[in-house]
Formats: C-alpha cells, sequence, structure tokens
C-alpha cells in the first residue's frame, strides 16, 4: 500500500489543503453534514473533496457517500475540476461534477475567493435495496450550501434589493439600507458576480453502481439494458417489460449489446500498433516475473537493458519457464506477452 500511494498509483494527483482558512472552510462543510471537524494541519482532496487522510482519521471511508447513494461533495476552488474522483459507488460522479462545474464555472469561481461550496448529489431514492432501486435514478440534482453562508447572504441581499425596487417607501429604511451596505461588503455587486449555481439537475445516461457487486444500467432512447450477476434482487423481475437483462457470465452476449449499440471500440491495427500497448503490457508481465522469481528486487531501478540481461539469463537457467508454469502464463498471454514475442519476430 505504501509503495502504491509513494508511486502515486492510487490517490495520485489530488490537491493538498494545508492552508488555515481553508482547512476552517473544509471543517464547516464537515459540521453541515454532522462529522466532526479535523484535527489533520494538512490532507488531500480529489474532485469531490474526498480525502483519503481525513477517511482514515474518521474510521468511514464512506464519509462522503452514506448509503453509497446521494453523494456529498465538498469544492473548495475551481482547480478541483481537474482532480481525478478516487472514492464513489457510481461510474459516472465524475462525469457530473465536470458538468456542474462547466456549467456554474462563473458562480463557484466568485463563491470559492472567500468561501466553500458544499453539498449533496441528489438521486431519487435514499437507500438501494434492488436493481428496481437504481433504475429509478434517472437524473440527479445538486443541492448546493456554502460554509460561509455565502450563498444565503447573497439571496437575502437579492431580496432585499427586490424590496428596495418594488416597495416606495423602502429607500427611507435606514435598517434595511444598512443592511444592504453590511451584506454588500461581504458578497460584493451580485449583480456582477453570479454567486448561486442556477443549473443543478443532470441526467444519468449509463452507470455502473457498486451495488450487490457491481451492476451496470444502461439507459437508451427506448430500451434500459441491465449488466448484472442473477443473483441481484430484481434481476429479470424489475420492470421486465421496459427492461432487458443480461447476466454478468454472458459474455458473449454482452459483447454483442455494446457493439450493435456503438459503445464498444475494436482495436486496430493503425492505433494499437503505434500505441505502444503490447510493449507496455509485455513489460509488466516480466516485471511480474521479476518479482515472483525475487520478491526483492528493486523495479523502480529496472530498465529495458536490465529486463533484457535478466530474461537472457533465466531463460538459460530454466528459471523463466516455472514461472509460466503457474497461473502468471495465462496472465502473460491475456496481456499480450505472447502478442509482442510474435510481433517482434515478424520486424
Amino acid at each position: 500500500m505504501k509503495l502504491l500511494l509513494e508511486a502515486e498509483l492510487i490517490y495520485g494527483r489530488l490537491l493538498e489543503i494545508s492552508e488555515p482558512h481553508l482547512i476552517a472552510r473544509y471543517n464547516k462543510a464537515l459540521q453541515g453534514f454532522g462529522l466532526r471537524p479535523t484535527a489533520l494541519p494538512s490532507f488531500q482532496i480529489d474532485m469531490t473533496g474526498f480525502s483519503p487522510e481525513i477517511a482514515d482519521e474518521l474510521g468511514d471511508r464512506d464519509y462522503l457517500d452514506p448509503n453509497r447513494v446521494n453523494r456529498r461533495f465538498i469544492i473548495m476552488t475551481p482547480d478541483q475540476e481537474e482532480l481525478p474522483v478516487v472514492h464513489t459507488s457510481f461510474s459516472n460522479t465524475a462525469a457530473l461534477m465536470h458538468e456542474f462545474f462547466g456549467a456554474n464555472r462563473r458562480a463557484i469561481n466568485a463563491v470559492t475567493i472567500k468561501d466553500a461550496l458544499y453539498g449533496e448529489i441528489e438521486d431519487s431514492v435514499s437507500v438501494v435495496n434492488d436493481i428496481d432501486d437504481l433504475l429509478s435514478i434517472n437524473e440527479v440534482r445538486f443541492r448546493v450550501l456554502s460554509a460561509e453562508d455565502m450563498l444565503g447572504k447573497a439571496a437575502e441581499l437579492r431580496s432585499l434589493v427586490d424590496r428596495l425596487k418594488t416597495v416606495p417607501t423602502a429607500w427611507a429604511d435606514d435598517a434595511l439600507l444598512n443592511r444592504m451596505v453590511e451584506l454588500a461588503k461581504l458578497t460584493g455587486d451580485i449583480r456582477e458576480n453570479a454567486l448561486v449555481p442556477d443549473k443543478l439537475v443532470f441526467r444519468h445516461d449509463a452507470f455502473w453502481a457498486n451495488h450487490f457487486g457491481g451492476v451496470y444500467v444502461f439507459l437508451d432512447e427506448k430500451t434500459t439494458t441491465v449488466i448484472c450477476d442473477p443473483s441481484v434482487p430484481g434481476f429479470r423481475r424489475s420492470r421486465p417489460w421496459q427492461v432487458g437483462y443480461i447476466s454478468l457470465s454472458d459474455h458473449q452476449r454482452i459483447y454483442e449489446f455494446l457493439a450493435s449499440t456503438n459503445r464498444l471500440q475494436l482495436p486496430q491495427a493503425s492505433w494499437v500498433q503505434e500505441s505502444g500497448l503490447y510493449q507496455h503490457r509485455a513489460d509488466m508481465v516480466l516485471r511480474g516475473l521479476v518479482n515472483r522469481a525475487d520478491p526483492t528486487t528493486d523495479l523502480t531501478a529496472i530498465d529495458s537493458i536490465w529486463l533484457q540481461t535478466w530474461m537472457h539469463l533465466q531463460f538459460r537457467t530454466g528459471i523463466v519457464g516455472w514461472c509460466l508454469s503457474v497461473p502468471a502464463d495465462h496472465a502473460a498471454h491475456r496481456h499480450g506477452f505472447g502478442q509482442h514475442q510474435d510481433a517482434g519476430r515478424g520486424t
């Protein structure tokens, strides 16, 4: 685990939060969710605001994903749009977040100068008990709050402005005018700064959910298709007149469905050959064999010349043959090692 973290193979490309004022805003968002504030001097976050360090501190990997539905988010900076999502129960969480950032960029840029946004991606269900609950999710709504109540202050100021415009005697109300000045000092000119996100509803078209060991839902114009294990509650029973079901073990039908709906891009020599895919997979298989033969080997110090020398020596001693006689043999061929050798002989 430590090596994976150091190599950024898990939880890579996250944003560090260490400034006291940002930590304070994050803590207010946590308290808004009913969670205890963090005592960490710094931590990292992904696009949704999830922090592996805070998850460890709270002892809850799902602290932003309760019931694995209605995902929570905390937005500290517009820069989060470029980060990955490292913990989620739905495959399209990142896509929904990208849509939210794109549709409300101006408001997010303005609010996060002085505040942080937080809230929930609200689905139409609060808990998932069977496939029918997943099929009920066809759109989501972002419920947005702000840690310093910037959104509330902007809404209050807009209400006072409307009152000033519509009530003939409002201009003589000193308390109203003073409150407007006080709020404007915090929010700025709300006529120029769009502080309130206005596009909050987005559709689900296709997604994977990690419930029941994994369920794939594809929502097309006229049909819906579900791919999962037949043991999942509701399989072939939830909305059979509307939904087509495919067993996760029926590889041929899955292939035919993906190909017929243009969701599958078949490998083409024009890009496979230039992509280095086979070379990369062969390299990964060889490194796996090196590790099996000697787990103490420093894989970070290995280069192509070292690998060629190692292969030559191991083939002479027969160790590679021994390694390939165990399950790694299947992995080698499955990951393209054999194809790479054939391609090499052809060149």
